[in-house]
């Protein structure tokens, strides 16, 4: 073909120019620190508010919180249900887990173990609400794409040197 001539424009071309200026705002939206960023909060919201409202003060547990491990909460084991071994200890440990492990994703500090913290959390509360299992499988998939994809520009983890080429 000379220089002046083009192939024609078939509608399978013109379609494929469409979907690509109609995906382009959702490319640029769709930034990897942005995702990074959402997922890190998306995760830590609901383990927070649970948290909080296990405390009556300064490492003072509320009565509930330790109500719960004591009388309500079983471990869904092979030949169970059993109930929690120490549960003051276990409610102690859990609403510090609550509390800790989102604002260290918050903040993007120590990312990758506190996402792994909040995975070993789930199978716990797994193992207690097995209906809850939609849930659970959503929040451990939000907290190994943290962990393996790292915090995302938009963390202190970043810029104390995590600058791992998949958490940018």
């Amino acid at each position: 073909m000379s220089e002046h001539q083009h192939e024609p424009v078939t509608l399978p071309m013109r379609r494929a120019g469409l979907f690509a200026r109609a995906v382009r705002p959702v490319q640029w939206l769709a930034q990897p620190w942005l995702v990074q960023l959402l997922l890190r909060l998306a995760i830590a919201v609901p383990f927070l508010k649970s948290g909080l409202l296990k405390w009556q003060g300064f490492l003072q547990l509320n009565e509930t919180a330790v109500y719960l491990f004591t009388d309500e909460f079983r471990l869904h084991l092979p030949g169970g249900p059993y109930p929690f071994p120490a549960p003051a200890s276990i409610a102690f440990l859990a609403a510090c887990g609550e509390v800790l492990l989102p604002a260290l994703l918050i903040l993007g500090l120590g990312t990758r173990l506190a996402a792994l913290g909040i995975v070993l959390m789930t199978i716990v509360i797994q193992l207690t609400v097995p209906e809850g299992w939609p849930v659970h499988l959503t929040w451990v998939a939000i907290a190994l794409a943290i962990a393996a994809w790292g915090p995302g520009r938009v963390a202190i983890d970043y810029w104390l040197g995590d600058r791992n080429p998949r958490s940018r």
